[in-house]
């Protein structure tokens, strides 16, 4: 194929797609210029290419629709419903002319009058005369009112959380790099970190420290060549969102159903082999939304609820995944419906399915051939679907959860890994054979003995583990590999582990250390063992299996009903018990005395142990050389003393290009604790205290460290996220965010996050009930003083009570923030300051209202 055939076929796609989503933006909003503008440009490069290449069919199909854009960009012709929908055809029929294109290097044959005529016809040119009246009533006016028609004003509600193109100006000057040559990139990597983990074996099992010096200096290499090389590969997952506006709005026409699409977190990334495989279970998971969750407009109105149903994607990092929800404010899941199909197929007997919860009753939805639709349908209801999701989604090692309330609307939860290719992974043995258990499943490690405090037990014949006042499964692995292990079922270790909702332990007999790995495929004649996901090897050369925590939960559960269903009521309890009070995950440490202290563990970047020796001194602040740059090292208690040999341990925070290390004496444990916080009055280093494991526990508040590693930390960032007067949080840094979090929970507060300006006012026009607005005021592009000025001239929000925060105290601060009504000041770094404002703002409007 011509280089200039390639280029112009890839540069088409990508315009395409913007257009796709642009149109659907401006039929909501009309009166928007910039957007017209934009795809106005887009279709008018395309024609020109077109005619320059030499290819009559595009470029007759692309000057037909410029046309009639631009009458809407002149003023001359008004909007309609109509006219989106023949252009939307219009992209689609180019979309299938490229794709023949890209298999023959020759534009395909055939006539494109069934769209032309119509677009000269709507343009007012002369396709208006003599054409075939078929060909018209396809783009008539619907029955159904689509969202956005006959409203001069845009929606606020029909809002699309969608990104325009960047202005051709402000684009990041790039290179197009064929995808063969980024997988070998990455594949060489990855034999350069196999090799490293080999080195560093090497020098663990021998005393000469000659080398100790270069092979950390490549250490330290290969984990940044790695980390580059992985943003290569990495993609916003707003990528695989970008049809769904497109097919949220034809779907509403077909349904006739008003459906408002809300897309947030758009630019988390994730690697790009994980994101082909999510984009078909992610669309059929929103036309189900469309089609069985949300009720038609005259049930909604009978229920009480807007017209307007509401199908919403988030997307957020959480420790090393992804999790994407999917939702929908429609009926929820016809439980009765589904157990009574379940029975009718024959899933489970019946008394069994009557006393399933509904949380167990619900997995139904994921057997082959599931449906309880009525009727097929051209969207869906031919039982094709859940069970291919639940399949490709376990694929990559990810898990998927239901959440559903009658009347309330429904939430799937989707975790999978941020990458497919490297990974963290506990290395564990039975026997003299190790394996690999994926880090991101792993919650913690106890070790189990007969007689002893943390033993296994028997429950109904089932082996389970009494852990901090509740029940775990409990598997062994030599049993569930079919081989006799060296110990008894009861002696050893057990990884505690997490899938979707579902908590159980795996019994080993060992347990070494954690290490990077690269994942390689299972062998074809090993891919029938679903307790395997892969192989890899380690450092010292051995190659050891993979084990797939989805495969070892669904082997739990083919073991039989009765333990199958045992689980499923611990389950089922653990859900409860965790909806009643939430839980939160604390790293346990002591530092500076005997007594307990603890951090919120989504804080921690790593826990390390360095050697004494490589602590450096500037002045009189600790050093350490850190993956190629000096990371500052601040002590976790006054009485703490570091140091001079031997290993200290460390836990490193990060945000962006800064780190820090906090020098802690020893490590103790990684719990879940459902919180009870007492502030400890005077203590600018502590969130407060709380009884961990049976024990007073101290919680640092990370917030009063970091300016002492670096001045300027807090100047970059703010507010936490989450949970009763409702607290909208704007911060542009997911650190600061979750570093409060602890701090307003315990004061009493529930959270709505948001990283940016825009994406709290998409909040904001939601029919969320927001109390109060905490922003802080230095933040990239959009200040918190745009925000505030956004809110002041909407008739919803003027009146809204702000909290405005700044890392520094200036007069001309200080000045503009009191310019708005409504309007307190807080330093960034006083809690005190923040909790008495949040407390007098809320309690003033409160009464107000």
């Amino acid at each position: 194929m011509d280089e200039l055939l390639r280029e112009f076929l890839t540069e088409t796609s990508e315009y395409l797609d913007t257009v796709d989503m642009e149109l659907v933006r401006f039929e909501r909003n009309p009166n928007d210029s910039a957007i017209l503008r934009n795809i106005f440009r887009l279709v008018h490069t395309i024609k020109g290419t077109c005619g320059f290449l030499g290819l009559p069919r595009l470029e007759a199909l692309a000057h037909a629709a410029e046309t009639l854009m631009g009458r809407f960009r002149d003023g001359e012709q008004a909007v309609t419903s109509r006219d989106v929908t023949l252009i939307l055809a219009t992209i689609d029929r180019i979309k299938h002319i490229i794709t023949e294109l890209e298999r023959t290097s020759v534009e395909p044959p055939g006539r494109d009058d069934d769209l032309i005529l119509p677009l000269e016809r709507s343009s007012g040119g002369p396709g208006r005369r003599g054409i075939d009246p078929a060909i018209l009533v396809a783009f008539d006016e619907p029955d159904v009112q689509p969202p956005g028609e006959g409203s001069s004003a845009p929606s606020q509600q029909g809002a699309v959380a969608a990104e325009s193109a960047d202005a051709a100006g402000g684009r990041q000057q790039t290179i197009r790099v064929a995808v063969n040559t980024l997988e070998h990139l990455m594949t060489m990597v990855s034999e350069l970190v196999l090799t490293r983990n080999q080195l560093l074996d090497i020098a663990r099992r021998h005393e000469d420290n000659t080398f100790n010096v270069p092979l950390q200096r490549l250490s330290h290499v290969t984990a940044e060549l790695q980390e580059s090389v992985m943003k290569t590969r990495m993609q916003p997952i707003g990528t695989a969102w970008q049809k769904m506006p497109r097919l949220v709005r034809d779907l509403s026409a077909e349904l006739g159903k008003p459906i408002d699409l809300v897309m947030r977190g758009a630019d988390t990334e994730l690697d790009r082999q994980v994101l082909d495989i999510i984009k078909d279970p992610l669309t059929h998971m929103v036309r189900n939304a469309a089609d069985h969750g949300l009720e038609s407009p005259a049930e909604r109105r009978a229920l009480g609820k807007p017209e307007r149903g509401t199908i919403r994607l988030d997307a957020y990092h959480e420790g090393g995944t992804i999790t994407i929800e999917i939702a929908d404010d429609g009926r929820g899941l016809d439980l009765p419906a589904i157990k009574a199909k379940a029975i009718a197929r024959g899933l489970a007997p019946a008394a069994e399915v009557e006393r399933m919860s509904e949380a167990q009753a619900a997995k139904f939805i994921f057997h082959p051939g599931f449906s309880t639709a009525e009727a097929v349908t051209a969207v869906s209801g031919r039982g094709v679907g859940m069970d291919v999701v639940k399949t490709n989604i376990e694929l990559i090692g990810g898990v998927i959860d239901i959440h559903s309330e009658p009347g309330r609307g429904t939430i799937f939860t989707v975790k999978i890994p941020l990458t497919l290719a490297i990974i963290a992974a506990l290395i564990v043995s039975v026997g003299d054979q190790r394996f690999a258990i994926p880090q991101m499943a792993v919650l913690e490690l106890v070790r189990v003995r007969p007689g002893a405090e943390q033993r296994v037990e028997t429950v109904n014949g089932a082996p389970v583990l009494r852990l901090r006042e509740r029940l775990l499964p409990v598997m062994s692995l030599a049993r569930l590999l079919g081989r006799a292990g060296t110990k008894e079922d009861d002696d050893g270790f057990i990884v505690v582990i997490q899938v979707g909702r579902q908590r159980f332990g795996l019994l080993v007999e060992g347990v070494f250390h954690t290490e990077e790995i690269v994942v390689k495929p299972m062998s074809r004649k090993l891919r029938h063992l679903q307790v395997f996901s892969g192989n890899t090897i380690l450092g010292d050369g051995a190659v050891v299996l993979i084990i797939d925590p989805n495969g070892v939960s669904r082997m739990l559960g083919a073991q039989g009903g009765d333990a199958a269903a045992f689980a499923d009521a611990l389950a089922d309890m653990e859900e409860t018990r965790e909806e009643e009070v939430e839980a939160t995950a604390l790293l346990v440490f002591r530092a500076g005395g005997p007594g307990q202290k603890a951090v919120q563990l989504s804080l921690v970047t790593r826990l390390e142990e360095i050697d004494a020796t490589r602590i450096e001194w500037i002045g009189d602040r600790p050093f350490v050389q850190y993956r190629g740059r000096l990371m500052p090292l601040v002590t976790a208690s006054e009485r703490l003393v570091i140091r001079k040999e031997g290993m200290q341990p460390i836990l490193v925070f990060s945000d962006a290009e800064r780190a820090m290390g906090l020098i802690v004496d020893e490590i103790v444990d990684i719990v879940d604790e459902r919180l009870a916080i007492d502030p400890v009055p005077q203590r600018p280093d502590l969130v407060g205290s709380a009884v961990v494991r049976g024990q007073a526990t101290e919680l640092l508040n990370i917030a009063h460290f970091l300016p002492l590693a670096h001045e300027d930390w807090l100047r970059r960032a703010a507010l936490p996220n989450a949970p009763v007067r409702t607290v909208l949080l704007v911060d542009d840094s997911d650190f600061f965010r979750g570093m409060l979090a602890p701090v307003l929970k315990a004061a009493g507060y529930r959270l709505v996050l948001a990283s940016s300006v825009d994406e709290a006012l998409e909040v904001l026009a939601s029919q969320r009930v927001i109390d109060v607005v905490v922003s802080d005021i230095e933040m990239p592009g959009k200040t918190g003083f745009d925000l505030i000025e956004s809110m002041r001239i909407d008739q919803r929000t003027r009146h809204l009570p702000v909290i405005a925060l700044s890392s520094y105290i200036s007069p001309a601060i200080v000045e503009r923030a009191r310019r708005y009504s409504g309007v307190e000041f807080v330093a960034k770094f006083d809690r005190g300051g923040l909790l008495a404002a949040l407390a007098a703002t809320v309690d003033g409007y409160g009464a107000a209202a």
